[in-house]
């Protein structure tokens, strides 16, 4: 047999297989190196300059994430080298665009109370939508690092608030790179690049276009990859993580199966995001498993079924409104035969309760005909 891979990370002896960066060694026995522009299952590129890391016998520090692990390496992964540069890197991202981080999180769920308190503070604030739930917030925290006003206003564009699904904010932009990745790389769209491949300044879509005018098709990839908040759900863009209960459970609107997660807050689906790193879809999603769920809490959505009488509706109990359908498929069965009666079913169904229909439409009206919505 050959030799087995050794690599020491923080005096700790640890075994890799052959290709492996130090980043997958490192998460794979769980130490804690920080990252902004990684996205599993894309080609790193180092840009961020956070996951760097000080290699023994070598006089620059290199980016963990594009580093290729090799036998004997010896690498530590917070030595002062390494948290100062974390630091500096942090301190400009802080310092590059609207990132108002340095806020302490109120207690309990007072969050209303909280946000006028800020706006109180400072007309001018607005609080970042993805407050709570950002990268760059939680390393701004970890290294105690604040940013500094620079000394001629940032440029930036108007936030985009067009879109059906997105807001783009590119004041809150750290031009990591991430959505870019995400959308070429990952879900192979390639609607998103930089503005300059050599200096870039901003994200764009197309020649600079809105996203519901370019090659978007809003499957919010770019949402759940963004570390910070210049991409965030339209309708989800000041609610917070630590009052939502996520549940996790399995997309119904076709039949891959997608894993999902739900945030539920007061008994209402307030956004949905993809479980990462479970199959089949590995944290993606598409533009209906993302965003089309507003139908589960909307008004006008029956809660109790309504029988016609005298060319008006009224409702009903379940068991009445069993029988009376009941009665008139078996009427119609017996006066007309089995194909004239025909069974659609709906992409917002479960898997089973589609085949129970097909089964009934089969098995008990003795008819093949069967349809799906998403024919239509």
């Amino acid at each position: 047999m050959g030799e087995q891979n050794k690599i020491i990370i923080n005096n700790n002896e640890l075994s890799f297989k052959s290709g492996e960066t130090i980043l997958e060694v490192a998460k794979r026995y769980n130490i804690d190196l920080p990252t902004l522009c990684h996205l599993k299952g894309s080609v790193p590129t180092g840009r961020c300059g956070i996951c760097v890391v000080e290699i023994q016998g070598m006089d620059n520090l290199r980016a963990a994430c594009a580093t290729k692990a090799e036998n004997s390496m010896i690498v530590f992964t917070e030595s002062k080298a390494v948290v100062d540069t974390r630091k500096k890197v942090i301190k400009e991202f802080l310092s590059m665009g609207n990132h108002n981080c340095a806020v302490s999180r109120p207690s309990g769920n007072d969050w209303t109370h909280f946000q006028m308190k800020v706006q109180a503070d400072d007309n001018s604030a607005e609080l970042c939508p993805a407050w709570g739930d950002c990268r760059l917030q939680d390393l701004a925290y970890r290294y105690q690092v604040t940013g500094e006003k620079p000394a001629a206003p940032y440029q930036t564009d108007p936030m985009e608030i067009v879109n059906p699904f997105i807001i783009r904010d590119s004041s809150r932009c750290i031009l990591c790179g991430k959505c870019v990745k995400a959308c070429r790389e990952i879900q192979v769209n390639d609607a998103i690049d930089f503005d300059n491949a050599d200096a870039p300044k901003k994200i764009i879509a197309g020649d600079n276009k809105p996203l519901k005018d370019s090659e978007c098709v809003f499957c919010g990839e770019c949402i759940q990859a963004c570390p910070v908040g210049a991409l965030v759900e339209k309708d989800a863009r000041f609610d917070r993580g630590w009052q939502e209960k996520k549940i996790k459970t399995t997309c119904t609107y076709c039949g891959v199966g997608c894993q999902i997660y739900l945030h539920v807050k007061d008994n209402i689906i307030t956004r949905v995001t993809g479980v990462e790193g479970v199959a089949p879809n590995y944290g993606s999603l598409c533009v209906k498993g993302r965003f089309g769920f507003n139908f589960v809490s909307s008004p006008e959505r029956l809660t109790k079924p309504l029988i016609k009488e005298n060319g008006k509706l009224r409702e009903a109990e379940w068991d009445e409104a069993l029988d009376l359908v009941a009665s008139k498929l078996s009427q119609i069965k017996k006066d007309h035969g089995p194909d004239s009666i025909g069974v659609l079913t709906s992409a917002r169904m479960s898997n089973e309760d589609n085949y129970i229909a097909q089964k009934f439409a089969r098995a008990v009206l003795k008819t093949n005909n069967i349809d799906h919505c998403a024919r239509l």
